[in-house]
């Protein structure tokens, strides 16, 4: 039985501050640190071989996953993935999301932050929050970089990297460890759980709090749940 573990990175310091971040680097908050402890030590105590690890380009789910490993006392070369990256937030990025509540009304607000396939008005080229985006993205081919994402865009680099890179681990029967994002976490739970365009709004990825998914020898899932029991969520189907 394969093991396929998700974690979102703990805390970070916009999440604190309750700000869209997407690709913007920010670092974990205090909490967002012990909650990749936390993370690491229920991870510990399930006693199962990590074979191989991935995550993205940002710093907070890299601490995340460093912190784990550490914990863990393993010492694997890990894997980042800039199309394992958050949801990238376009104009939105850098903003309160209570005021742009008030500010856009409700009804607009959640089609940008929970619809499938509506994305929020591009970052400006010249915006500030340019330079505080991963020195890691130097390396992302020409023309890929985004300016704005739906979720949908979100899924289309997601699933592409899991069926090239990630699979043929999990088929050899190796347990993978991902550390990534609320939204990229999303994308890919919806292409594991096959759930659809008019529910993945309703999934919740807690911070911090590991997601097992046993998988059987032709990748079906067989059981999944989450480690920290009392902040765990449903999957909704």
């Amino acid at each position: 039985m394969t093991k396929l573990i998700l974690t979102r990175h703990g805390q970070s310091v916009w999440n604190a501050e309750n700000r869209f971040t997407g690709w913007v680097d920010v670092d974990l908050s205090n909490k967002g640190i012990k909650e990749a402890e936390k993370s690491g030590e229920l991870i510990k105590e399930l006693k199962i071989k990590i074979d191989v690890s991935y995550t993205s380009y940002l710093k907070r789910a890299i601490k995340t996953l460093t912190t784990i490993l550490k914990i863990n006392n393993l010492e694997l070369k890990f894997n980042t993935a800039w199309q394992l990256n958050e949801r990238h937030y376009g104009s939105l990025t850098g903003l309160n999301k209570e005021e742009t509540k008030k500010e856009i009304g409700e009804e607009q607000f959640k089609k940008y932050r929970r619809s499938w396939d509506i994305a929020p008005p591009p970052m400006n080229a010249e915006s500030e929050y340019q330079t505080l985006f991963s020195p890691l993205n130097s390396s992302i081919p020409v023309g890929m970089t985004p300016f704005t994402e739906s979720l949908k865009d979100t899924y289309d680099r997601v699933v592409p990297f899991f069926e090239s890179e990630i699979k043929k681990n999990l088929l050899e029967n190796r347990n993978i460890l991902i550390s990534a994002h609320g939204n990229s976490l999303r994308a890919l739970c919806k292409y594991l759980f096959n759930i659809s365009d008019g529910k993945i709004n309703q999934l919740e990825i807690p911070t911090g709090n590991p997601l097992v998914i046993e998988l059987d020898n032709k990748l079906k899932i067989n059981k999944n749940f989450y480690l920290d029991k009392i902040r765990s969520k449903e999957i909704v189907i």
